[in-house]
């Protein structure tokens, strides 16, 4: 059975951006961060590929006790830490480190107690203008010394913080967060604040650990330019298959709400994916896909199970021909961008209905 909608993880192309982001700061330990299921990418396969790096960074305890459960043996962080008292025990059980970024954390942890073989390895946040998670400048220290005569914290602590603007290298607010978090953080022995983009972009912000995301998945971390400059490659090509092919009349109305309006005769396709697939509803006309390597445009609302284009650039379209909806061939950056919305939401908005396969472009399976 073939499918309707399927996704293609190119293996090869991950461990590739791995080597890139290895060589963007040599000096440094990678914490790849593969929460949200690998990016949409799959948790388990990512984290296998991706076995040269010094450890992952996953949103919340599930994430992380499938990687260990799986196998994965390196530093596994938790970069929302605990939610619950209840939480630190599988932390322990598991080995796992965790973020520290309110009181109320710390308050769990000193209620944990002293075990000298399973105390935790602990990063304290800084809230250097984000203004999310993390301790004020003016509570940080005072947290810290907190931790420090914690028997349940595994020293040293590292110091960890995160840009609120590294997508814009040259915003001012970068050199102002990184001025109060090397204030800060001038005597920990460990310490952490770049991203993707501050990996590529901003090397003084480099330390100790480096926890780069979304360019291990091929895509541009910055608000302006694509990932071609830094040599990533796209690891998800989202497909689908011209299913029918409709003669339209000049006038006529195409889709609900009758939206879009042909402007003359013309030829349509319509292509099996839509919402329900993970598609994102607000694509406007105009946006990109590409017919059996051909580059048509979306017109019409997005329907759950199906989406329509313009042949015009393909006037020998046939049934069966495949589509990419991103990916090799159209940057996920792209049709973001035509979609007014971020590349990370489309990657990870994949629904379970698409078919996943893996595969290595360098072995040609």
């Amino acid at each position: 059975m073939n499918p309707r909608a399927w996704a293609l993880i190119d293996l090869a192309a991950l461990k590739h951006n791995l080597s890139i982001a290895k060589a963007a700061a040599p000096e440094s330990r990678l914490l790849a961060v593969i929460k949200a299921d690998g990016y949409g990418h799959g948790i388990q396969a990512v984290a296998q590929v991706l076995s040269e790096a010094d450890g992952f960074g996953v949103a919340c305890l599930q994430e992380a006790v499938m990687l260990r459960e799986a196998g994965v043996e390196q530093t596994i962080l938790l970069l929302e830490g605990v939610f619950s008292f209840e939480e630190l025990q599988l932390v322990r059980q598991h080995d796992l480190s965790i973020v520290v970024h309110q009181l109320q954390q710390i308050e769990w942890l000193e209620r944990l107690g002293e075990h000298d073989n399973d105390a935790i390895p602990t990063w304290l946040k800084l809230d250097s203008g984000m203004h999310r998670l993390g301790f004020s400048e003016s509570a940080f220290m005072a947290a810290k010394e907190r931790l420090q005569r914690c028997g349940a914290v595994r020293g040293p602590i590292t110091a960890i913080s995160h840009f609120a603007n590294a997508d814009c290298p040259d915003h001012p607010a970068n050199e102002q967060q990184l001025s109060l978090f090397n204030a800060l953080s001038a005597d920990f022995s460990q310490k952490s604040i770049a991203n993707s983009a501050a990996l590529l972009a901003l090397p003084q912000s480099h330390y100790d650990w480096v926890r780069p995301g979304i360019m291990l998945f091929g895509s541009s971390p910055f608000l302006s330019g694509g990932a071609s400059p830094y040599q990533l490659r796209p690891v998800m090509t989202l497909k689908a298959r011209l299913f029918a092919i409709k003669s339209l009349k000049k006038g006529d109305a195409v889709g609900y709400g009758g939206c879009w309006v042909c402007p003359h005769e013309m030829t349509i396709g319509l292509v099996s994916i839509g919402y329900g697939d993970g598609y994102p509803r607000h694509a406007p006309n105009g946006t990109p896909v590409l017919v059996d390597g051909h580059r048509c445009s979306l017109v019409g609302r997005v329907s759950m199970d199906m989406i329509s284009v313009d042949l015009q650039n393909h006037p020998d379209a046939q049934c069966g021909d495949q589509v990419v909806l991103w990916g090799e061939g159209l940057a996920v950056d792209e049709v973001a961008n035509a979609a007014g919305t971020i590349s990370y939401e489309l990657l990870c908005g994949i629904t379970s209905r698409v078919e996943f396969a893996y595969l290595d472009s360098e072995q040609g399976e």
